[in-house]
């Protein structure tokens, strides 16, 4: 009864922080629920927290790891290590306050959800060191003030503090701390504090584990460290006077994990993770994925800043703990920009760190495809003009000759996406390929050869800087791109690079007949190719590898992958929001031949018309009835903007956004008053992408052309022109609103960057100064003929 009262305040009061021995929690939890009502026991659990969490299926047989990141999302059972290096401040005399809150708090996220996590923790010698040296430095100000003088405090010495005082002072206060943060979650957290004789003795062990479980069970965080008030001194290191070291946290933890069938061990330390040579050094290169054996390939350095155990030790407790069936990722815990969402990006399956795994992939990494696709794009790049076209030739024709194949490829494609019905009816469109588009392709391919050899290596400007001194600036390749189409096969073979698991047949087939091509001059590699998610995700981050990002598809795919790009340049549109004005002086037979294929030809392409802008002098008018009737024969969805509905007794339904882009047969239609208003309305609406005005009035025609800021204005022209193939570029590999570089359809040309060539004879700086004597000419020289054939 004594027991089950001094219970009863705690069990109703969340957030409290308990200090059990392994014996204690056993017998308390048999005292306040009874073994009869099992039951009972399990619901009780899981309402020792006041915010309601998400119990998410997360359950799972332990045994073996997760063979990919992707997989752990489903962990269910997860030990977070925190190194010195991560908990302490960089003096080494304290606790990192912000850091440690941060951590707390995604812990608590996850807890929340229903996981189980446990908290393996350095700390309690770094916060015992500060209350020490605070003491010390406050007892001996007192005793100088009185025996010395004033004078003397700015001599005082602090003397070097032995780490087990320095933890049996700091165990309390860290444990205090963590009871404070984890009170603002609600929920509960316990101190264990363990030896390494507490695992070489059978019924220590076994009780500690019952310990464990029976504090996860009733949805109490574990944080677990070693007792190092008791254990013994770490060994004299000048980096170690008053801190904890971490040599036996490492092991720790990876017991831990596997003692309680843990299906995450997350370790989190000062560097980024494992890399294959010291950080720091100038080929040292973050290892993604870490198997065991591959030790040999990996030169270990020096250790972090505190603690003894270093990078070795982590990867020899990481290897331990994933030969017994607990998946491992270390990461860096301290970078003041991933240490609020490391822990639940490592859980939610993103690239965080070094992630250990038993299972190699089948084929290349990304990192390695970006490798190949680098050296392979130099090795192309080199190649000869005449070896290029052959190249390009040969894909033209492999695109005739296995049309067939091609297309039952994209069947299969076509009637699994139908089955399964993922895909809007917009992106089913983009999907489907025909004999016409690969005839299109095969034509533009051959456009793009006939061109190719003018195209690298083109002298666009030569200069002459001094006598035997001169200058051209060429064009070479922008480098390796990361084209990313949705649902559309048929970009493949223009730009060749990455496609979506939708195309994934089409996708296998082009990509061999790509490779195919480039193989009669020994250079497939440049061309590789990925499909899911997670890769498309990793791509984005190798800014050493790729150059340029091209989002072929939805303007929400343009958006993610700007979002997602790491400091790599994303050329594309985020909307293809296209205007057609009809003026006043408008052509009657021209208005609905350009309005229906601008809007109707290929609704889901982003040169589509999307607000049809009438002026206000058209309404009630003959030609007004006649656009109304066309769009209601193709069947097109009409939306009425604020002006246009005011203007209508019965009205269609108003538009909800004048920024739409509809991607199927559905438009806005909108009044203005004078071409000056529609030009106000593009500016303001509009995506820059493609705008029209259809007119008979010269005067007005020019203002609408160089008034729109968009790139691409037509005047009596569909707005379905804005393509690379009809602009004569041969392939259109995207289509840019951006002011930088290619804007508009983008072919073969706004895929080149330059570089400059110098060819001197001894030439120095020093000899152009003033008492030098060279004088700088800077004459333009003549441009090599083109070749024109």
């Amino acid at each position: 009864m004594l027991c089950r009262a001094a219970l009863s305040p705690l069990v109703h009061s969340p957030g409290r922080c308990f200090v059990l021995s392994p014996h204690a929690i056993t017998a308390i939890s048999r005292l306040y629920l009874p073994r009869h009502n099992q039951r009972l026991r399990n619901e009780s659990i899981r309402c020792w927290s006041n915010i309601p969490f998400i119990t998410m299926p997360l359950s799972r047989a332990h045994g073996k790891s997760f063979a990919h990141r992707s997989e752990l999302k489903h962990a269910k059972r997860i030990v977070v290590k925190l190194g010195s290096a991560v908990v302490t401040r960089g003096d080494e005399c304290g606790l990192a306050l912000g850091r440690l809150a941060s951590i707390v708090e995604q812990v608590s996220m996850l807890q929340n959800q229903g996981r189980e996590m446990m908290i393996v923790t350095s700390g309690a010698v770094a916060f015992g060191k500060q209350r020490l040296r605070h003491e010390i430095l406050l007892s001996q100000s007192v005793r100088q003030a009185l025996h010395s003088g004033q004078s003397q405090l700015k001599d005082m010495a602090i003397p070097v503090l032995e780490a087990r005082a320095c933890a049996a002072a700091g165990q309390s206060g860290l444990m205090a701390l963590y009871e404070a943060m984890f009170t603002q979650y609600s929920i509960c957290a316990a101190q264990i504090l363990v030896t390494n004789l507490d695992f070489h003795d059978e019924q220590k062990r076994r009780n500690l584990n019952g310990t464990l479980h029976e504090l996860l069970r009733m949805n109490i965080v574990p944080i677990i460290n070693t007792n190092d008030a008791v254990v013994p001194p770490p060994e004299p290191n000048s980096d170690l006077q008053g801190v904890i070291s971490v040599k036996d946290n490492d092991s720790l933890a990876a017991r831990l994990a596997v003692e309680m069938k843990t299906d995450l061990l997350i370790v989190l330390s000062d560097v980024e993770g494992l890399f294959d040579s010291p950080p720091g050094s100038d080929d040292a290169k973050l290892i993604d994925i870490f198997y065991p054996g591959d030790q040999q390939s990996v030169t270990f350095g020096t250790k972090s800043r505190v603690g003894m155990g270093g990078m070795e030790a982590k990867v020899k407790a990481a290897l331990w703990a994933l030969q017994g069936g607990t998946s491992v990722v270390i990461a860096n815990g301290t970078h003041p920009k991933i240490s609020g969402h490391v822990i639940t990006d490592i859980v939610e399956g993103k690239k965080v760190g070094t992630f250990f795994s038993e299972v190699k992939p089948a084929g290349p990494t990304v990192e390695q495809q970006g490798e190949m696709a680098r050296a392979g794009g130099r090795t192309l790049a080199a190649l000869q003009p005449e070896q290029r076209a052959e190249i390009i030739y040969r894909l033209a024709d492999l695109l005739t000759d296995q049309r067939e194949e091609i297309l039952l490829a994209n069947k299969k494609d076509l009637e699994e996406a139908e089955n399964k019905g993922r895909l809007a009816l917009p992106l089913l469109k983009r999907l489907s390929l025909s004999t016409s588009k690969l005839n299109s392709l095969a034509i533009g391919l051959r456009q793009i050869a006939a061109s190719s050899q003018d195209s690298v290596g083109r002298v666009i400007r030569r200069t002459r800087i001094a006598k035997d001194l001169d200058l051209e600036q060429v064009t070479v390749p922008i480098g390796v791109l990361l084209v990313i189409f949705e649902s559309r096969p048929d970009c493949l073979p223009q730009v060749c690079k990455e496609g979506r698991k939708e195309a994934a047949h089409s996708n296998q087939i082009l990509h061999h007949l790509t490779q195919e091509a480039l193989s009669i001059h020994g250079v497939k590699d440049a061309v590789q190719l990925v499909n899911t998610r997670e890769e498309v995700e990793d791509l984005c981050r190798l800014d050493k590898l790729i150059d340029l990002i091209i989002p072929r598809g939805s303007s929400q795919l343009v958006r993610n992958i700007q979002k997602a790009a790491k400091g790599i340049p994303v050329m594309g549109h985020s909307e293809g929001i296209c205007h057609v004005y009809v003026d006043t002086d408008a052509s009657v037979e021209k208005v609905t031949r350009i309005i229906r294929d601008s809007k109707c030809e290929y609704p889901a392409a982003c040169n589509a018309l999307e607000t049809l802008l009438i002026h206000r002098d058209l309404l009630r008018t003959p030609l007004f009835d006649q656009i109304i009737d066309m769009l209601r024969v193709e069947q097109v969805k009409i939306h009425a903007g604020p002006k246009f509905a005011s203007y209508l007794t019965f009205s269609p339904s108003e538009v909800k956004s004048l920024r739409t882009e509809y991607g199927d047969l559905e438009c806005c239609i909108e009044v203005v008053d004078s071409v000056h208003e529609a030009v106000e309305h593009i500016h303001k609406y509009g995506s820059s992408h493609t705008d029209v005005i259809i007119t008979e009035n010269e005067k007005t025609a020019e203002f609408f052309l160089q008034h729109v800021d968009s790139a691409c204005v037509f005047w009596n022209a569909s707005t379905r022109f804005s393509d690379g193939y009809r602009f004569g570029l041969g392939a259109e590999v995207g289509i840019s609103t951006s002011r930088i570089h290619a804007r508009g359809p983008v072919g073969i040309e706004g895929l080149l960057t330059t570089k400059w060539l110098l060819r001197g004879d001894n030439h120095v700086v020093s000899d152009f100064s003033e008492h030098g004597s060279m004088k700088y000419l800077h004459e333009s020289l003549p441009l090599p003929q083109r070749n024109t054939n």
